[in-house]
């Protein structure tokens, strides 16, 4: 696996080649000290992953990754100094194709690098990715049921996101009133750490509460609820939300297919599903089972996504009723409900 390290301090650069020369397999395919040097050496040679940091002279890391996935696309996860304290930035990043962050590993006080395996995990998961996201893995479902309920069931909108997925999900999301009666459920693929603080970011992006989906809780009218762990977020029979740690070997986590299945198989009334630019196949096929259960089923176009993999995945299967930029999937929404 080809990396590449774009860090402004040398110290930090110096750290990243030893955890990098520490397998065998990775190897360092460049190494730049601003932004825009990033942006230009990634024109000239894309390699696998590149390691970005954001606070950096020139160019930052949002800005570059902006650039390199408009022109050269790639991997690209943030390494930064404090992952917490650059929240904001972090989003940004996400927003425009990042698709995990991590903290900079440090030297410790015996001399050993501390974090370094930490990072080390997120390299071994994008490289998974990587391998498989063309694969066309199946996941197993049970049979269709549904179940006959004494409470009223809400209006649902469901919602798939990957690489670029904050920033369409800022613009959707937006547009919404503060009144909007449906119940929204978001899977975006983003380490279960980063999720509380992009609840909290997307909160300061639409004037409807979103918070974390809790387990057995159930979908409420008004309320945007996101996944918070690194296990699949499911529809049980009797509406409740569930996290399940299968399939284990889905390269996806969460699994916007599993959340779709689950839907389509239990949710006893049609709603919206919408896929969202990203890396891969994951959504494709949850989505054409809602299209084939009668639900409406929207794509992000291909001129808006940062990764057009997963809608051009998903119509592919002809599973798509309609494809739109953001900002109008959100007004269309919220003139439906």
């Amino acid at each position: 696996m080809r990396i590449a390290i774009v860090n402004d301090l040398r110290m930090a650069v110096e750290i990243l080649r030893r955890v990098i020369a520490s397998i065998p397999e990775y190897e360092i395919a460049w190494v730049a000290y601003d932004g825009a040097e990033a942006v230009e050496k990634c024109r000239r040679d894309i390699p696998d992953l590149i390691l970005m940091d954001l606070i950096m002279p020139v160019m930052d890391g949002v800005e570059s990754t902006r650039q390199i996935m408009k022109q050269s696309p790639c991997i690209i996860l943030v390494v930064t100094a404090t992952v917490s304290g650059n929240a904001s930035k972090v989003f940004d990043a996400m927003g425009h194709g990042a698709l995990d962050a991590v903290n900079t590993p440090a030297l410790g006080t015996g001399g050993g690098l501390e974090g370094a395996s930490d990072l080390l995990v997120k390299i071994a998961r994008l490289s998974r990715l990587l391998r498989q996201s063309n694969a066309g893995k199946k996941i197993k479902t049970a049979p269709d049921r549904f179940l006959s309920l004494q409470k009223p069931v809400p209006d649902l909108l469901v919602v798939g996101a990957s690489t670029g997925g904050p920033k369409a999900l800022a613009e959707i999301l937006a547009v919404l009133p503060s009144d909007f009666n449906a119940a929204i459920l978001i899977v975006q693929h983003v380490d279960k750490q980063f999720a509380p603080g992009m609840a909290s970011w997307l909160t300061t992006q639409t004037p409807v509460p979103v918070s974390l989906a809790m387990e057995a809780s159930r979908p409420e009218p008004g309320r945007v609820l996101l996944a918070a762990t690194n296990d699949h977020l499911l529809i049980t029979p009797d509406l409740k939300l569930k996290y399940s740690v299968e399939p284990r070997d889905y390269p996806y986590r969460p699994s916007v297919d599993v959340l779709f299945k689950s839907v389509a198989r239990y949710w006893p009334k049609k709603g919206t599903a919408v896929l969202l630019t990203g890396m891969g196949h994951d959504g494709a096929e949850g989505m054409l089972a809602l299209r084939n259960a009668g639900w409406y089923t929207i794509a992000q176009d291909e001129k808006s996504c940062v990764v057009y993999g997963m809608p051009k995945a998903a119509a592919a299967l002809e599973a798509v009723d309609r494809f739109m930029p953001p900002a109008d999937i959100g007004k269309m929404i919220r003139n439906n409900h």
